[in-house]
């Protein structure tokens, strides 16, 4: 699957990838900033996400499939992964299915376990498909309408981000809600490999998250023997939103060292 992508700055080759109902806009003002640093930053949009191609089938083998594609299309040697949420798994997968060719990986507040489904998604995605178009003519009824399920604007503005004007006078969403609505159930799966990635790893978790618990650690060292995993108090499961100097200097420190 050819995916849409942002791209910015030369030099070592980094890929991005956002989690569930996220989106490569997300990223841009990190990416933006890593480039700076010397590094070609790529922010892919997943499947059903963002600008990127729908399709009826979401799971992770499609999700690394569609990595991998990208990588070898776009000529990518040893690239940095970093991942959040869904993205993450995605990152850790493809780095145990091809430990050989990833450089680093940072993984952004996820662990390899199988959770419990997060009831929030669904609440999320129920407000979206809640919004009825035909009776919607701007963003900020959408918004209105948004919060009124939800009750909190930070979690308002960043679904807004997947708003767009499908035609003139029509708003739509990008994402594939009726696809992401059916296979939710297997976003949550873990990630179990023999494999061990020997090369620097970091986890990035958020102190009022519980996506990372310490007893997710042992098996996190059982396939990152190198990883190193730091906690930003102050940040919930969004923590690079939260605490956004704070990881940007985590993750630049970890690339230079």
């Amino acid at each position: 699957m050819e995916l849409f992508f942002r791209e910015y700055g030369e030099g070592k080759p980094v890929i991005i990838l956002h989690g569930l109902l996220g989106i490569s806009d997300n990223w841009v003002g990190f990416s933006r900033r890593l480039a700076e640093e010397g590094f070609k930053v790529f922010i892919p949009d997943q499947r059903n996400h963002g600008q990127s191609p729908q399709h009826p089938v979401l799971n992770y083998y499609a999700l690394v499939d569609d990595l991998s594609e990208f990588i070898e299309s776009h000529h990518l040697i040893k690239p940095i992964i970093l991942g959040h949420s869904m993205g993450g798994k995605v990152a850790m997968r493809f780095t145990l299915e091809h430990p050989g060719s990833v450089d680093r990986l940072i993984v952004v507040d996820t662990s390899l376990r199988t959770y419990v489904r997060f009831n929030y998604h669904l609440k999320l995605i129920d407000a979206m498909l809640s919004v009825d178009f035909n009776h919607t003519g701007s963003r900020q009824e959408v918004e209105d309408r948004l919060f009124e399920k939800i009750k909190d604007d930070r979690l308002v503005q960043f679904l807004m981000k997947n708003l767009f004007w499908k035609e003139k006078g029509r708003l739509g969403w990008r994402p594939n809600l009726q696809a992401i609505s059916y296979h939710v159930d297997s976003m949550y799966d873990g990630v179990f490999y023999s494999t061990k990635f020997d090369k620097p790893v970091l986890f990035v978790r958020g102190g009022k998250s519980d996506y990372i618990l310490e007893e997710d650690i042992p098996a996190i060292y059982q396939n990152f023997p190198h990883a190193i995993i730091k906690t930003l108090e102050n940040g919930t499961h969004w923590v690079h939103a939260d605490e956004p100097e704070e990881f940007y200097r985590l993750v630049t420190e970890f690339l230079k060292s």
